[in-house]
């Protein structure tokens, strides 16, 4: 049975920094396409960023360019998401998800397992 279970989040002061977990159980993270979804409230899930299973290509949505970063610990069996220069419109809770099918995908849809999330809450 597959788990993601995503931890780290909180509030935060508007400048502030942040460092999301997605702990995974009954898949590796190495062999799987693993991401980051956003969803803020009353708006649609939106991709966030993307490690690649086959390397440790990266791809961001250009509005946390810069200032996120994606990484996978494979002994920790985890995927991480380093977020600093936070800004009110990061607000929102963060999912993860595993697709183990290659190629970049930036559609929530495309994604088999997902988390439960976490809040991330930006103060300005």
């Amino acid at each position: 049975q597959v788990q993601l279970v995503e931890s780290g989040g909180g509030l935060v002061q508007a400048g502030g920094s942040l460092k999301l977990s997605c702990a995974a159980s009954g898949l590796a993270v190495n062999k799987y396409t693993m991401s980051w979804f956003r969803q803020a409230l009353g708006k649609e899930r939106e991709f966030v960023a993307t490690i690649a299973w086959t390397s440790t290509n990266t791809f961001y949505t250009e509005s946390v360019k810069g200032r996120f970063t994606i990484s996978r610990e494979s002994g920790e069996n985890t995927v991480y998401l380093q977020m600093n220069g936070l800004i009110p419109e990061d607000t929102a809770v963060y999912y993860c998800a595993a697709d183990n099918r290659l190629g970049l995908r930036t559609r929530g849809s495309d994604y088999e397992y997902w988390g439960q999330g976490t809040q991330v809450t930006v103060s300005s």
